[in-house]
């Protein structure tokens, strides 16, 4: 698959493209998976994932910080 295409749209967004528009933004994931038995908690999997560019979480740290970005 080297081309994904959007709903309602008929212009191709390559995968480069995506990345691009993902890591500009920045992304977070969160999830949790519990594996039980009998009601008793066995394995507790927590996941918490950012994904985004250097330059983006600087910008993002310097503007919750109160600075200006330069």
């Amino acid at each position: 698959m080297n081309a994904l295409k959007p709903r309602g749209n008929n212009t191709q967004v390559s995968l480069a493209e995506v990345l691009d528009r993902l890591l500009n933004k920045g992304v977070v994931v969160t999830g949790e998976v519990v594996i039980s038995v009998a009601g008793i908690d066995l394995v507790y999997l927590g996941l918490n994932v950012v994904l985004t560019s250097v330059q983006t979480a600087r910008d993002c740290a310097l503007e919750s910080s109160g600075r200006i970005a330069s």
